[in-house]
């Protein structure tokens, strides 16, 4: 973990395409606090799932009891939103574009069934919500970090800036576009 001393910012969006989430920018002060310097891998969530006997919620099946506008074809089997492949040409036209519910996708299966974590112990553990990141703080000895403690440490002590790393969009630095195809490799 790295200690971020405090500080203040001001919060929320900035540019030309903020989504309405991220307004109104508002100042905010925030206490020292710690944080990890990386992302939870696979293999740490892999040690307290292994150490608790956890199951995560995409990994425990569906049901009309608990979810009642559920899609008949997702009965009984566990599913969860995987970011989507553009068709050359696609255009996303809206925040739900861009994910796709996928059968049997979990922290152990990223793509779905059929995929693993060959290769991947380094890599960041996805396909997990406030609860199984909760219980795995619970089981760390840790805690989240609060949104604005979080957006603070990431801009790493850039002010006023839209992007992580200045002010300009640099085509191929947004990831979520790379890997939803729009942006090439």
């Amino acid at each position: 973990m790295i200690w971020i001393p405090g500080g203040s910012f001001t919060m929320g969006g900035i540019g030309d395409n903020v989504p309405p989430d991220e307004l109104p920018l508002h100042d905010v002060t925030v206490s020292g606090f710690y944080i990890d310097k990386t992302e939870v891998t696979n293999e740490q969530f892999e040690q307290f799932a292994k150490a608790t006997n956890y199951v995560t919620i995409a990994e425990r099946p569906l049901s009309k009891k608990t979810t009642p506008d559920l899609l008949p074809e997702f009965e009984g089997k566990t599913v969860s939103l995987c970011l989507r492949k553009f068709k050359p040409n696609e255009e996303p036209s809206g925040p739900y574009d861009w994910w796709e519910p996928r059968i049997g996708a979990n922290w152990r299966h990223p793509e779905g069934e059929g995929s693993d974590l060959t290769g991947r112990d380094k890599h960041p553990v996805v396909h997990v919500c406030y609860e199984d990141a909760q219980a795995f703080c619970r089981w760390a000895g840790k805690r989240l970090p609060t949104e604005a403690e979080w957006e603070y440490a990431a801009r790493g002590g850039l002010i006023a800036q839209a992007y992580m790393w200045g002010s300009e969009f640099r085509p191929g630095a947004n990831g979520w576009q790379r890997l939803a195809g729009k942006i090439p490799e």
